[in-house]
């Protein structure tokens, strides 16, 4: 309950009705100052965020370790002991992806402390040397998702073009090779080219959109402008995509015993479970990576990481059986069915997802 003292005037601010107490018995707003000091608002914010009673962290304690209980406790009529799924989702979600975008990773980390590093390198002459680069160089590490997908749609066309793809920096050089210096001459032999050597129009506009992305910038660039989309867009896709992962749901279970709403009140609380671990094991690793030199750390980091992907793998196995309550055999197969066919249409959707997040660089 708040600690705001009470206004001396009775007459709601909201609806003009007489309040007695502290409540206005018509509408429910607070009789007290609408004018607030900066300390009231940190707090109310946080009285406001636990929903006055530790609910929130009775929520996410069930979200943890509790699969479907909360989602049981919800349909069931619990709700005032819990935050509402949605308003649950989005403050994670939230949350997640916003330290996301302000701390900067470990490699990130790296570079800003160790702009150089030495390697071994051979020479012409089949020598080694020791030569200094920098780190910057080693970062492409960080654009495989994107190289992947690119590499896949190499595969895919150029069995009948002449197009010499080279998405790796072998030299350190050219981030993308495509075999053309300009879109001035890709358009030339696009058009004078024999009919057998010209590019398909799907090769062609790939190969311009390469071009113009390698010219336009550098590789740090690309690559910090398709983690900013990409990091920004995430979000999106996921909110798109729980539906559908609430539809699958609904096709494997009875219609007259289930609602759809059940099964997006399922999906909300699972989502958020997982945003919530990647979230978890994002701060460990933040936390345990400071020093690369007490390797003990590193050994505690890497189990932390195997304990939560792992529980995150399972979570969905006993909260399918717990929620729905069906035989564990029954739910076991449904379990691994629905688990497949979601893991590969949302690998399906991901990978459209990097090629749009790659297309829309400028």
């Amino acid at each position: 309950m708040s600690k705001s003292a009470l206004r001396k005037d009775k007459t709601c601010l909201n609806c003009r009705h007489v309040v007695e107490l502290r409540y206005c018995p018509n509408c429910g707003q607070e009789n007290t100052d609408s004018r607030k000091t900066f300390h009231h608002l940190f707090i109310h914010f946080f009285e406001d965020l636990t929903h006055y009673e530790n609910a929130f962290w009775r929520t996410i304690r069930n979200l943890l370790f509790k699969p479907a209980a909360l989602t049981k406790e919800y349909l069931s009529g619990k709700r005032l002991s819990y935050l509402a799924p949605v308003r649950l989702y989005i403050f994670i979600s939230f949350l997640t992806f916003f330290l996301f975008t302000v701390i900067p990773d470990s490699e990130d980390h790296l570079i800003k402390s160790n702009q150089t590093t030495s390697v071994k390198t051979v020479d012409k002459n089949g020598k080694e040397k020791d030569s200094i680069i920098s780190v910057k160089e080693l970062k492409v590490s960080e654009m495989a998702a994107v190289l992947d997908t690119l590499n896949m749609i190499q595969d895919s066309i150029k069995a009948d073009t002449h197009t010499n793809f080279n998405l790796k920096d072998t030299e350190g050089k050219d981030f993308i090779q495509l075999g053309y210096d300009s879109v001035r001459e890709l358009d030339s032999v696009q058009k004078f080219a024999p009919p057998s050597e010209r590019l398909s129009d799907i090769e062609y506009w790939f190969s311009k959109k390469f071009i113009i992305v390698k010219t336009n910038n550098t590789r740090e660039e690309i690559i910090e402008k398709f983690k900013e989309s990409f990091l920004h867009n995430l979000p999106k896709v996921l909110f798109i995509y729980m539906p559908l992962f609430a539809f699958f749901l609904w096709l494997f279970h009875s219609k007259k015993r289930w609602y759809y709403f059940d099964h997006g009140i399922f999906t909300l609380h699972y989502f958020s479970f997982l945003l919530l671990i990647i979230l978890l094991l994002f701060l460990v690793d933040l936390l345990l990576d400071w020093d690369a030199n007490y390797w003990i750390l590193d050994k505690l980091n890497l189990l932390i990481h195997f304990v939560g992907f792992g529980w995150m793998f399972y979570y969905f196995f006993p909260a399918h059986h717990r929620f729905y309550g069906e035989s564990r055999a029954v739910s076991f197969v449904k379990s691994v069915a629905l688990f497949w066919i979601n893991f590969i249409l949302l690998m399906v959707i991901m990978s459209l997802f990097v090629i749009y997040t790659f297309i829309n660089i400028h």
